[in-house]
């Protein structure tokens, strides 16, 4: 065999070694948080002898995520358009107080949450307006919305201190469950059952046409039985939470309100020009501006979204207390944030999926939901978090720069 023969099949067999190695860390980065994910619930299910993954554990771990995952969808569109929203937990507690307020002064339920998604959007485009036209950093801009915000909602609670809500419709929100087709008599929550099946369809469906679509472009994609294995596990994950969930009191209407808000902004990230702005922008601003993009017109966007999806969190929350209390909002903005990440959202911007977020929210509230079924003191619950954080960012960071 000639000598130069030898080192072209010495040559390719490396660049196999190397796409295989590519393809390997590609499936990992993108299905990290869901590895994450399923072996922090296995963990806790272990350590509490069941407790963690009953029906009604679960039940709770959606209602407390809830405003949580709410939040950082919004935060999503921040991050990969390279800014922050730091006052977001503020902005939430402040809008749970004003809630709280109108409901005590004996306004109707609908018009009051109205009102308040509408003071939400007003204080995003306040904040968005001042990044964009008079070019404050959005980092400064929103810390001292921090501020402004944490000192209104002391202001707004400091004559009548925590205010207990008792209307049923508001507190439904985060502590009701939909209702079910009557006299059936199957033993199980129907419509919550039937809802799993048409999120499962959704899934299969929408994963499809998005492998179809990435062919069609020449991405790289999967191999076929990885693709297969992945919807089947997903299916099977989905379908056994709901069962689990309709065999106890249903779908709790918190995780039905994040899974609209959750379509709502896939579909637009995904589907419609504006979504396809936010990703060119995050990856270069020049080059967006250079392309005819109105940046800042989409940059006040996101921040007016993120504004009224605090205000719709401030009101989860609130509903999960049955009360608005000058403590809501401590800590809100640092879940969020470490959602996005966890969920894939790239440090450098440009890259994100809202669907990966939650995925990110469930990762850092099932850590608190665990820890707190075994009486881990809060302190150590920070540092656990904040450790899984780095990681999880370190991670993301270094196989993005060896691919």
């Amino acid at each position: 065999m000639d000598i130069g023969d030898g080192k072209k099949d010495k040559v390719m067999r490396l660049k196999t070694v190397g796409s295989v190695r590519q393809k390997v860390l590609a499936v990992v980065r993108n299905y990290m948080m869901y590895f994450a994910l399923v072996a922090i619930m296995l963990f806790f299910t272990q350590r509490t002898n069941g407790r963690f993954f009953q029906a009604k554990n679960i039940s709770d771990l959606f209602n407390q995520s809830a405003y949580v995952g709410v939040l950082a969808i919004g935060m999503t569109l921040i991050l990969i358009l390279r800014h922050i929203d730091l006052s977001v937990g503020y902005v939430a507690g402040f809008s749970g107080a004003i809630a709280a307020i109108l409901l005590a002064n004996g306004m109707n339920v609908i018009l009051a949450i109205f009102l308040v998604l509408l003071l939400g959007l007003a204080i995003g485009m306040y904040q968005g307006l001042v990044v964009t036209r008079i070019g404050v950093p959005a980092f400064v801009v929103t810390l001292a919305g921090m501020f402004i915000f944490r000192g209104l909602l002391a202001l707004s609670l400091q004559k009548t201190g925590t205010i207990i809500i008792s209307n049923p419709i508001f507190i439904s929100l985060c502590q009701g469950f939909l209702p079910d087709i009557p006299g059936h008599g199957l033993g199980f929550h129907l419509v919550t059952m039937i809802l799993a099946l048409i999120l499962v369809v959704w899934f299969a469906v929408s994963r499809i046409r998005s492998r179809r679509k990435s062919i069609a472009y020449r991405f790289q994609v999967s191999h076929p039985l990885t693709f297969v294995f992945q919807l089947l596990v997903v299916s099977a994950v989905i379908l056994y939470i709901f069962y689990m969930l309709a065999s106890f009191n249903g779908l709790p209407w918190s995780a039905v309100i994040v899974a609209i808000v959750l379509f709502i902004y896939h579909f637009v990230l995904n589907n419609t020009r504006i979504g396809r702005y936010i990703y060119a922008i995050g990856g270069s601003t020049q080059a967006a501006e250079l392309a005819g993009i109105n940046v800042k017109l989409v940059t006040s966007i996101a921040f007016a979204s993120m504004g009224f999806l605090a205000a719709l969190a401030g009101m989860l929350y609130a509903s999960r207390l049955s009360s608005a209390t000058p403590q809501a909002g401590v800590g809100f903005e640092l879940d969020a944030i470490a959602s996005g990440y966890i969920g894939g959202v790239a440090v450098s911007g440009g890259i994100g999926k809202v669907t990966n977020t939650i995925v990110g929210t469930l990762v850092i509230m099932s850590l608190t939901n665990g820890m707190n079924l075994l009486g881990i003191d809060i302190s150590l619950q920070y540092i656990v978090k904040g450790l899984i954080f780095i990681i999880a960012v370190a991670f993301d960071v270094r196989t993005r720069l060896r691919r």
